[in-house]
């Protein structure tokens, strides 16, 4: 079930992106060959006006083709050139090329508007100018190793109640929940939600996780529901994704230099093997969950798709900045061997990247 969730996910967030790149085209009256859900072989086929509009059998994309992207002597002069992507004012291009980017930062902000709406669980750090409701103690993060990681704690359980020895403390608040730790004799038992389910694990805390006293490697954060009316819900919305936006090419910046630094792509990049294991994880926790993590995830394909690296949005728009300085076209030769290039470098990634998912997991 969480493959066929996993796929469905990418599925929309690709969709929506190519229909970026589709509408701007039709919009500008450039020419749009293919719009194309996932990768080749094909599975189905039909042709609507001039456009072909297939399914394919590798899920895991998709793509629309638009009459000179990948320029040659028909799409320069050819009896079509007029309808031609280069044909377009450079402004044009430039709308046609960041409107999938557009389009999945506005999936991003709809989902998380409609989370906001439905009931969205929020840090009580993060919750500065509004007032949450239920608010509990919740893991927010389980060190590798420790005992709550082998006793199969997760980040987003929500602590029930904790007892050790002669203490029984429901619905501890985070400074609650350490003292007991720090002070548990042996064991400690742990009552926790995940979702709709509640169970308990019991461990035994070590000394050395951290300076003082006893620990369990977990990292606690306060966590309550923000439930909003709909326009506030959409302001909300678009300010908690303008956010995350940023804390993505924070992110981002952070994993380049780690990788320019001499860090290992294994502890630095996750592909689909690991985030189809997150989207099960998010599953769990609820549809509301489930929501802001594909969010969050269409925000990754937007800030992914704008770096400057041949054969991303990004790696066009930089090409077509070249161009306009420049004041000629590029070669388009010389273009599109830099676009197979990158093409089959990102494959390379996904693949390498892919193997280290699935080592992770045994």
């Amino acid at each position: 079930m969480t493959i066929v969730l996993f796929i469905f996910i990418i599925a929309v967030l690709v969709f929506v992106h190519e229909l970026g790149h589709f509408l701007a085209a039709k919009l500008f009256g450039v020419r749009v060959d293919e719009f194309g859900l996932g990768f080749p072989p094909r599975a189905y086929a039909r042709r609507l006006g001039e456009t072909e509009y297939s399914l394919n059998f590798i899920p895991f994309g998709g793509f629309v083709k638009i009459f000179g992207e990948t320029p040659d002597a028909n799409t320069e002069a050819g009896p079509e050139h007029a309808r031609s992507l280069t044909a377009r004012p450079k402004w044009q291009q430039a709308t046609i090329l960041v409107a999938g980017v557009f389009f999945n930062w506005l999936l991003a902000w709809l989902f998380i508007s409609i989370g906001f709406m439905s009931g969205l669980p929020l840090a009580t750090s993060q919750a500065t100018d509004v007032q949450l409701t239920d608010v509990r103690t919740a893991i927010i993060q389980v060190s590798a190793g420790s005992p709550a990681a082998k006793a199969g704690l997760k980040t987003g359980d929500v602590i029930t109640y904790i007892a050790s020895g002669r203490q029984n403390v429901n619905r501890p608040t985070v400074a609650r929940f350490q003292e007991v730790i720090k002070k548990s004799p042996d064991l400690v038992t742990i009552g926790y939600e995940r979702g709709d389910k509640k169970s308990q694990v019991s461990l035994v805390p070590e000394a050395g996780l951290i300076e003082e006293g006893k620990a369990i490697g977990v990292a606690l954060g306060g966590i309550g529901t923000l439930r909003l009316p709909p326009l506030q819900a959409i302001s909300k919305g678009f300010f908690q994704t303008w956010g995350m936006t940023k804390m993505i090419f924070s992110g981002l910046g952070d994993m380049v230099q780690g990788l320019w630094a001499g860090g290992s792509v294994k502890d630095t990049v996750m592909g689909p093997v690991g985030i189809a294991g997150l989207v099960g994880d998010a599953r769990s926790l609820g549809w509301v969950y489930l929501l802001t993590f594909a969010a969050f995830i269409s925000l990754d394909l937007a800030v992914i798709n704008l770096m400057p690296f041949p054969a991303l949005d990004g790696g066009r728009l930089f090409f077509l900045l070249i161009e306009a300085v420049k004041g000629s076209p590029i070669r388009p030769k010389i273009a599109n061997i830099f676009n197979l290039v990158g093409f089959l470098l990102l494959i390379g990634l996904m693949l390498v990247v892919t193997f280290f998912d699935i080592w992770r997991l045994f």
